[in-house]
């Protein structure tokens, strides 16, 4: 990784407003050649965690549960990049991004190689009990409390429960994420 900034509000939201960001909220800065994701978790008013299922078609994770979110597109900024996915993937607009919750090193089954992904506790406008979703993408959606975090485990191996702990993290049930640097594929 190149460093880390501190945005300027470059990302608008509703309306087109700029997204807030707090205090001590930082944005990675990619370096040449990586490639990046980003994730939100969005808490509902009981403070669950949205999560949507991935369909059993698709390449990467199939027929998991996954947080909203998605690739950064180059010359994108992170923050861009997660109003973007936020607003494609559920309908809903990024009001304010509240915490950084860590980035985690991974590689997926799709044999693109090694993603660095951004993870962000962030509040959002539209309606909650409606998410927007590609259907086609994701068939489910659901909140998940401390009680249901486990079913964010579903489908996945031992080795990659990376959304359950991003999820227990937001909810300040696991401690900090420590970077998580795993090997290329073979």
């Amino acid at each position: 990784m190149a460093g880390m900034t501190r945005p300027s509000s470059s990302a608008t939201g509703d309306a087109g407003r700029p997204v807030s960001v707090d205090p001590g909220v930082e944005f990675p800065v990619p370096a040449a050649g990586e490639m990046w994701a980003v994730g939100a978790v969005i808490l509902n008013e009981r403070g669950e965690v949205f999560a949507q299922r991935r369909s059993p078609r698709r390449r990467l994770f199939p027929d998991t549960w996954d947080l909203v979110g998605g690739h950064v597109e180059p010359g994108e900024s992170l923050l861009a990049a997660l109003v973007r996915e936020v607003a494609e993937e559920t309908g809903w607009r990024v009001r304010r991004v509240r915490r950084f919750l860590g980035v985690l090193t991974w590689v997926g089954d799709d044999g693109l190689g090694r993603r660095h992904e951004a993870d962000y506790l962030v509040d959002v406008s539209g309606d909650l009990a409606a998410p927007a979703l590609e259907w086609e993408k994701h068939p489910e959606f659901g909140w998940f409390g401390p009680a249901e975090l486990d079913r964010l485990k579903e489908n996945r191996r031992p080795e990659d429960q990376l959304v359950h702990r991003v999820a227990a993290r937001a909810l300040g049930l696991a401690p900090g994420l420590p970077r998580r640097d795993l090997p290329p594929p073979a």
